[in-house]
């Protein structure tokens, strides 16, 4: 290890059981092909990829199937609940991911990302069906992460019922907006973190390009959970490697401390013994 990745060389993202080196969390879905998809997950440098389990969705229009082309032994699972809009769906998805990774002998069967949404047009999740799907599978043994609005107030309530990460959206799922309310992710981070710095929080949903991950990173989140981005991006791979960079510079740059920001400017260089003329100098 050289002395640079030895200065820059940051503790792994701990998600319960689960260990991960990046702090990049990538999807599944909408890619054009799924030797794109695979491609692209490849370039993320992700080691955890989403993988909505209702049947329909693991296959594509000519029938193949999507985790034919995802390295079992290379990225652990993260089944998820998505298109379930009531908690009764949500556990009820989440036992069939279960045993859909039980039977691949995948690591990710004993975790969810839980997603339990209000309606069809803001794709928002629904508060209080999404605490009670929380209780019900953390007492099913599951280890949930949740995805949740920015609100502070439900983000500490799904902490208290057994939430392994809450993971709030930067803006709508697939809306490319980036971080709308950035005071509320900082609110989430006081609240969930006061006592407990290392509880895991990550931003999933609404970011659309590279910019958009360092921002989140910058702001102390503990790493980036993105789908569309990169799949709906010109060129997926480009923006995967881009993904990828900008959670490690936002990382480093939290982790370094920005400036303060000021009115006026501050001179970069020292002002004492610079060169002048004197007041006895000729023109």
């Amino acid at each position: 290890m050289s002395l640079a990745e030895t200065s820059t060389a940051d503790a792994p993202l701990v998600l319960g059981t689960h260990t991960l080196q990046s702090r990049l969390i990538v999807g599944t879905g909408k890619y054009d092909t799924l030797e794109l998809m695979r491609q692209s997950l490849d370039a993320s440098g992700s080691e955890c990829v989403t993988v909505a389990v209702r049947r329909e969705r693991l296959y594509d229009p000519t029938g193949r199937n999507l985790l034919d082309y995802i390295d079992f032994h290379r990225y652990t699972l993260l089944p998820n609940t998505a298109g379930c809009y009531n908690a009764r769906d949500a556990v009820r998805t989440a036992k069939l991911g279960r045993e859909i990774l039980l039977g691949l002998e995948n690591p990710g069967a004993d975790w969810v990302k839980l997603e339990v949404l209000a309606d069809t047009k803001t794709l928002l999740p629904d508060p209080v069906e999404t605490v009670l799907a929380c209780e019900q599978l953390v007492e099913l043994g599951f280890q949930v992460l949740c995805y949740t609005t920015d609100d502070p107030v439900i983000a500490k309530r799904l902490k208290q019922v057994g939430a392994t990460a809450v993971m709030p959206a930067g803006s709508p799922i697939g809306s490319g907006q980036g971080i709308l309310n950035p005071n509320n992710i900082r609110i989430c981070l006081e609240y969930l973190k006061g006592e407990d710095p290392n509880y895991p929080v990550i931003v999933d949903a609404g970011v659309g390009t590279a910019s958009d991950v360092a921002f989140a990173m910058e702001l102390g989140v503990d790493g980036v959970l993105l789908n569309t981005a990169i799949a709906h991006a010109k060129d997926p791979v480009r923006m995967a490697h881009a993904m990828r960079y900008a959670t490690e510079a936002g990382r480093l740059a939290f982790q370094s401390g920005r400036i303060p920001r000021r009115l006026y400017a501050s001179a970069s260089s020292p002002e004492d013994g610079v060169i002048g003329r004197t007041a006895s100098a000729e023109p």
